[in-house]
């Protein structure tokens, strides 16, 4: 697994290539919690048009970044996810519940909304 990190008007983005899996996810959990710190991130977009594989390990990351997001006052989004990928986040449930988009566009799109509404 490879990760890119940047931060953009205190947005985290992560761009996630190979596999999340019971090896990887502690490095995935630890580089994004770090980078929140550094950075003073409040949201969250995740690329995951590059991961190739995801187990119950790496939704569970997901599932606690998100928690961690939200109870912030953030919000979370992944997007860009294949068809396998989102099979399993989506039959894992959080995808009834954590905000996903096909672009990064669409994915800022949704920050944008969220940011009027609190205005």
């Amino acid at each position: 697994m490879s990760l890119h990190i940047s931060c953009k008007n205190r947005t985290l983005l992560v761009k996630v290539a190979g596999e999340i899996d019971l090896v990887t996810a502690p490095d995935f959990r630890e580089s994004i919690d770090n980078a929140m710190k550094e950075m003073m991130g409040i949201n969250l977009l995740v690329d995951m048009s590059q991961v190739s594989f995801i187990d119950s390990s790496g939704v569970a990351v997901i599932l606690g970044r998100f928690r961690r997001i939200q109870d912030q006052g953030g919000l979370m989004i992944l997007y860009g996810m294949n068809a396998n990928t989102k099979r399993i986040l989506d039959l894992s449930g959080i995808l009834s519940f954590i905000p996903f988009s096909t672009t990064e566009a669409e994915a800022w799109h949704i920050i944008k909304k969220k940011s009027v509404k609190e205005a």
